[in-house]
């Protein structure tokens, strides 16, 4: 069985992350979508939270599993047996970041592949910091985002 770690914050999870959790649905017998800490993010949701928006938004993938991992993202693949970590591109500056962390998890484990996958023109500008920008402004998300996040922004900001 080919299975791979789709690792991330997900604070929000967005239709582009949707699309590409999709995408390497199609391209893998199990994805696992990985809720991984980033120390350097402060998050406006929860672990638990986010969790469960991860586990709605992605019900609709039979090969699709959803987990929550506090160490480092390459050391869980090792120890589920993943064959790959999945990446999404939007930019540039995407690019450059995935560069460094794709060495460093090389350096760490030579047998886990890094796979990108590049966003679709549409879906570039979405970004889990724009979606919460643009809700706080009172522009509507829910043609960005799976409803699940937009039901959650509404009791955690319109309470």
């Amino acid at each position: 069985m080919r299975k791979a770690i789709y690792p991330g914050s997900f604070d929000p999870i967005t239709n582009g992350h949707i699309d590409i959790i999709s995408r390497a649905s199609k391209l893998f017998d199990e994805v696992i979508v990985l809720l991984a800490v980033n120390p350097s993010k402060e998050c406006r949701f929860t672990i638990e939270e986010r969790l469960a928006m991860l586990k709605v938004a992605t019900k609709q993938f039979n090969n699709v599993k959803v987990d929550f991992y506090p160490g480092l993202t390459i050391q869980y693949a090792r120890k589920v047996g993943a064959v790959a970590l999945i990446r999404g591109l939007r930019v540039v500056s995407d690019f450059e970041y995935e560069w460094a962390l794709s060495a460093a998890n090389e350096f760490i484990d030579k047998d886990i592949e890094m796979v990108f996958l590049m966003a679709h023109r549409e879906m570039t500008f979405i970004s889990s910091s724009s979606i919460d920008e643009l809700y706080r402004s009172g522009v509507d998300i829910s043609p960005l985002v799976p409803k699940v996040v937009v039901d959650n922004y509404a009791k955690k900001y319109n309470k």
